[in-house]
């Protein structure tokens, strides 16, 4: 069943939750074992992250180093088939621009296709960690929204070969959106304008980066209807777990803590009491959320669903 599908017949707010693939060489009982403790909450569906490749080196016998590409966390589509299969709940794969050109992706959907798996959710993704801004594979797409046209084509039987007929694919596409703006965006404005065209190229509804004041959400709803964007937009939620989290999250998604939430954080003394804190806080979120009638409120666990498990069981 397509997201979109699930938020329209929805009576009440949903629950959802995005998870990694585990590790190179790691058991997918790992995976399951962060999805069980979820499945009381009647999730409507789970994302499943992409991760493109990193580059290492390899020093050979002559002394030469040699660059091998390769992905730390792989196995996204076979993940997504494995949990559908498993807890009969719709998976939402992740697919990204970094890494991959039109072709792979075109074959990537076929795959999905033949799996039974109906929903993506397109992003561009993120640089190479070793680059400092984004490059895209030469024969790929440089921006999400090229993406989506792709995807879209697809539903209306346009391959990249097109003197043969071919059937369409059905796929509900996802859009991300940022309520304090991607963090390469000029303003806000423009950051707008960019999820619009996502929006008119296909995208039915959209999931934001996460946030910490919901204040900052509302106001990002209320500026999308204005320029036409009429589609869901399903708040994303990550509780804080750490003390490092105090500067990392700021510095590498671009989001703030409110004065509150900053205050409260700069008190904690370990990692124990910043937990306390991100369990309170992201039921106090949603709390808000839920009773502001959103469609859906989205987790992101990181695998870890121990904090999502204590806020869910106050929520749903």
């Amino acid at each position: 069943m397509k997201v979109i599908e699930h938020l329209k017949q929805a009576t009440s707010t949903l629950f959802s939750f995005e998870i990694l693939p585990p590790l190179k060489g790691k058991s997918i009982q790992s995976i399951f074992d962060g999805i069980d403790p979820l499945m009381e909450f009647n999730p409507r569906f789970v994302n499943v992250t992409y991760h493109r490749e990193e580059y290492i080196y390899k020093e050979r016998e002559n002394g030469l180093l040699e660059k091998i590409a390769m992905r730390k966390r792989p196995g996204t589509v076979g993940i997504c088939a494995a949990i559908m299969n498993k807890y009969q709940v719709d998976a939402v794969p992740h697919l990204i621009c970094g890494g991959f050109s039109k072709e792979e992706t075109e074959n990537a959907l076929i795959d999905l296709q033949f799996l039974g798996i109906d929903n993506v959710l397109a992003l561009r993704g993120d640089s190479i960690k070793t680059e400092s801004v984004f490059r895209p594979h030469q024969d790929g797409h440089e921006h999400a929204v090229d993406l989506i046209h792709q995807i879209t084509d697809m539903n209306s039987g346009k391959y990249l070969v097109d003197d043969v007929q071919l059937a369409p694919t059905d796929f509900c596409i996802g859009a991300a959106g940022y309520p304090e703006k991607h963090f390469e965006a000029m303003n806000m404005a423009t950051d707008l304008n960019y999820l619009k065209a996502k929006v008119d190229a296909g995208a039915q509804y959209i999931v934001t980066q996460m946030f910490f004041d919901n204040k900052k959400y509302f106001e990002f709803v209320d500026e999308c209807r204005k320029i036409g964007i009429n589609v869901p937009i399903i708040p994303g939620i990550k509780p804080i777990k750490t003390l490092q989290h105090g500067t990392f999250l700021p510095k590498f998604f671009n989001v703030s803590f409110p004065e509150e939430l900053s205050k409260e954080l700069l008190t904690c003394k370990d990692n124990q009491a910043v937990e306390k804190l991100g369990i309170e806080w992201g039921i106090q979120q949603s709390k808000e959320l839920k009773e502001a009638g959103v469609p859906c409120i989205h987790y992101y666990t990181m695998s870890n669903s121990t904090m999502v498990r204590s806020i869910a069981s106050e929520i749903f």
